[in-house]
């Protein structure tokens, strides 16, 4: 279900929404069937009476150790939009986190030799005032993620700076700061540069 737009601001609007990375639900999966296994082997081996009472056990232990999970996974959701990055989590009791793009100052991502191979990693993001360092965990491709919050960084500085400034200065500056970061080639930034002094 995509995030609601009630919960946008006017123009704001949703680039990037996706849930934690599926190796988060491995262990529920292994419980799941270790717990189907347990159950065939009960009706097949046991009497009548004794198969529904280890049945009944087997059912409670998966839906303790294994029901949480899926549904941690499931309600948990991370949104990027043109003007922030969003966290919502939990299930009855719900909790979330909003970071404004224009204060986060950096972005980086750690991935151990087996997230490299499911794609998975962690994203640990620096930003200014109360925010502080936040880390996100089992993020899916987050270096492609960390390439879009700072894309998406950008472009909103540039937007914020020019509708302040009016903003040929803070532009470049911020196409600077593209081009510092990586974001931006050299081919594109002085493309950019160009364009952008054209029009001055």
């Amino acid at each position: 279900m995509p995030y609601p737009e009630r919960l946008l601001s006017p123009g704001e609007a949703v680039e990037v929404e996706f849930r934690p990375h599926w190796q988060r639900i491995m262990v529920p999966t292994a419980i799941t069937i270790v717990a189907i296994a347990a159950m065939v082997a009960v009706a097949a081996l046991l009497d009548e009476g004794a198969m529904w009472i280890s049945l009944a056990v087997v059912a409670l232990v998966w839906l303790v150790t294994a029901v949480p999970r899926y549904l941690d996974w499931w309600f948990t959701r991370y949104v990027i939009t043109n003007e922030r990055l969003i966290v919502r989590a939990g299930v009855l009791a719900r909790h979330g986190k909003e970071i404004p793009l224009e204060v986060i100052n950096d972005v980086a991502f750690s991935q151990s030799v087996l997230e490299r191979m499911v794609h998975s990693g962690d994203l640990l993001i620096e930003s200014a005032g109360e925010h502080g360092q936040s880390r996100f965990t089992d993020i899916p491709r987050p270096e492609d993620v960390q390439s879009q919050i700072y894309q998406l960084r950008e472009k909103r500085t540039v937007s914020l700076e020019g509708g302040n400034q009016g903003g040929a200065a803070g532009q470049l500056e911020s196409l600077a700061r593209l081009h510092r970061d990586g974001v931006l080639t050299d081919e594109e930034f002085a493309a950019k540069k160009q364009k952008l002094l054209d029009e001055i």
